[in-house]
C-alpha cells in the first residue's frame, strides 16, 4: 500500500517499487542515527553496505565486527569513488552540502540517491515500512515522514489486532505447521506472530482451552477440527492429532495448530514437531504465556518476590499422587521451591496436600486456586494448604483452575 499525496491530476509524484538489495552494493554516507537505522535495514536485507564518515556510532561498529562480510566501513570523508559499484545510495550527513555532492554524484552514475535531510532533492525515497509475514506495508504521504508512520503504525496495529485481518489468497508452495501457544485464556494475550499465524491459516487444529474467540474472526474456507479433551465425547488421540496436522500440511496447506498456554508446558508440542520432523515437514513453535505463571498474575500473587521465593516449581497434578510410580517426588517439592504452581492439579488436590504437608511443607501455607484466569469469570478462593481442597468444593470450581502454593500467595491479599 502506498499513500503519496503530492499526486497532481492523478500523476503520481514517485512510483512505489519493491527493490532486491541482496547481494548488493548499497552506499550510505554518514554516521549518525539516521545513517545506522538504514545501515540496518539493507544489512538485515541482504545488501552489501558500504559505509563512509569520519565517525561512525557505536551500533554501526559492532554490528560490522559481528558481520564483517556485509559491511565496508570507510571511516574518513565522502569521496565520489566511494559510490563506485553502488545500486543505490543514501546519504545522511548533516552537512546539506555533502549531500548535495553525493546525490548530484548519484545521479552522473545513473543510480538513485535518498536524501535524508530533503527527501525532495532526492531520487528516491524510503517509505514508513511495516513487515508482516509475507505482507509488506509502504507508505509515503508526500515527504511528510511524520503522517506517514502514523499511517503506518494504523495499519500495523489494525493487522496485529486482527481488525484488518486477512490471509494469502495464493495456495502454499509447500505446507508447513505451526504450533501456536493462545496463551492462558484472554483472546488478547496471543502473541503478535500466532495472531497473524492463525489468520493466514487453511486449517487450525485448536484444544478445547486455546483462545476459540479468535476463531469466529476466520475465513469460512479455513477448516477447523476441534479436538479438545473433554468428558462425554469423543476425542482425537494423540497419534491421531499429530497425523492430522502432518497430512493436511503433506497436502500443501498451512495448518496451525491452536494450543491453551504454551506448546511445550504439558501441551504435548514436542511430540508433534517431533511427527512433523519426522515426515519431514516444515514446523515452527511460537510460545504462547503460560497460565502456569499468568493465572497467579492475574490474581495479583507474584511466582518469585524478593526476600520471599526467589525460585517456583510447576508441576502437572493429573497423575495419583499415591502411587509411588507416578513419579512424584514428595521430599523434594515440599521442602524445595518457594512456591509450587500446580496445573490439572483439580482432582489431586487432596492427595497433593495431604503428601506435601506429610513430608514437610506446613499446613497453615497460603495457597490458592484461581479459576479460568485472565476471563471475565475468574474466581480466586484462598486458604491454607490444608483447608485448600474442602474450600475449592465449597466454591464449586471445576477445570481449568491453576493451584498456587506458597508464601507469596499472602502477598496478594495485601
Amino acid at each position: 500500500m502506498v499513500c503519496n499525496d503530492d499526486a497532481v491530476s492523478g500523476v503520481p509524484a514517485g512510483l512505489p517499487v519493491l527493490l532486491d538489495v541482496a547481494d548488493r552494493l548499497v552506499v550510505v554516507v554518514g554516521g549518525g542515527t539516521v545513517a545506522t537505522r538504514r545501515a540496518r535495514m539493507f544489512a538485515d536485507a541482504g545488501a552489501q553496505v558500504r559505509i563512509v564518515a569520519p565517525e561512525l556510532s557505536l551500533e554501526l561498529l559492532e554490528r560490522a565486527e559481528s558481520t564483517p562480510a556485509l559491511f565496508d566501513l570507510r571511516v574518513r570523508r565522502y569521496s565520489p569513488g566511494d559510490l563506485d559499484g553502488a545500486w543505490l545510495v543514501v546519504t545522511a550527513t548533516d552537512d546539506a552540502g555533502v549531500n548535495a555532492e553525493v546525490a548530484t554524484a548519484a545521479e552522473a552514475r545513473q543510480c538513485f540517491c535518498v536524501r535524508a535531510d530533503v527527501a525532495s532533492a532526492g531520487s528516491a525515497r524510503i517509505p514508513a515500512m511495516h513487515m508482516s509475514g509475507e505482507l509488506i506495508i509502504s507508505v509515503n504521504a508526500g515527504d511528510d515522514p511524520r503522517r506517514a508512520a502514523e499511517l503506518r503504525n494504523l495499519i500495523a496495529s489494525a493487522l496485529e489486532l486482527g481488525s484488518l485481518a486477512t490471509r494469502p489468497i495464493r495456495a502454499a508452495t509447500t505446507g508447513s505447521v505451526a504450533l501456536v501457544g493462545g496463551g492462558p485464556g484472554d483472546p488478547e494475550l496471543i502473541t503478535v506472530r500466532g495472531r497473524r499465524l492463525l489468520f493466514e491459516a487453511d486449517v487450525v487444529v485448536t484444544d478445547r482451552l486455546a483462545p476459540r474467540a479468535l476463531l469466529d474472526a476466520l475465513s469460512p474456507e479455513v477448516e477447523i477440527i476441534d479436538c479438545g479433551k473433554s468428558a462425554h465425547r469423543h476425542n482425537l488421540t494423540q497419534d491421531e492429532i499429530n497425523s492430522v496436522i502432518v497430512q493436511r500440511a503433506l497436502a500443501g496447506r498451512r495448518v496451525v495448530r491452536l494450543k491453551g498456554g504454551d506448546p511445550f508446558v504439558f501441551g504435548r508440542g514436542g511430540e508433534e514437531v517431533a511427527a512433523c520432523v519426522a515426515a519431514g515437514v516444515a514446523v515452527q513453535v511460537v510460545p504462547g504465556i503460560t497460565s502456569a505463571t499468568a493465572a497467579p498474575a492475574a490474581a495479583g500473587i507474584p511466582v518469585t518476590h524478593r526476600g520471599v521465593a526467589a525460585d517456583f516449581a510447576v508441576v502437572s497434578g493429573h497423575r495419583d499422587p499415591g502411587r509411588a510410580e507416578a513419579g512424584w517426588n514428595w521430599p523434594e517439592l515440599a521442602v524445595g521451591p518457594a512456591t509450587l504452581v500446580l496445573l490439572m492439579g483439580l482432582d489431586t488436590l487432596d492427595g497433593i496436600a495431604e503428601e506435601l504437608i506429610r513430608h514437610g511443607r506446613p499446613a497453615h501455607t497460603p495457597a490458592a486456586a484461581i479459576h479460568r484466569a485472565t476471563l471475565p469469570e475468574q474466581r480466586v478462593v484462598r486458604a491454607s494448604l490444608g483447608e485448600l481442597a474442602a474450600a475449592v468444593r465449597r466454591a464449586g470450581l471445576a477445570a481449568p483452575t491453576v493451584v498456587v502454593i506458597g508464601e507469596v500467595v499472602a502477598l496478594g491479599d495485601r
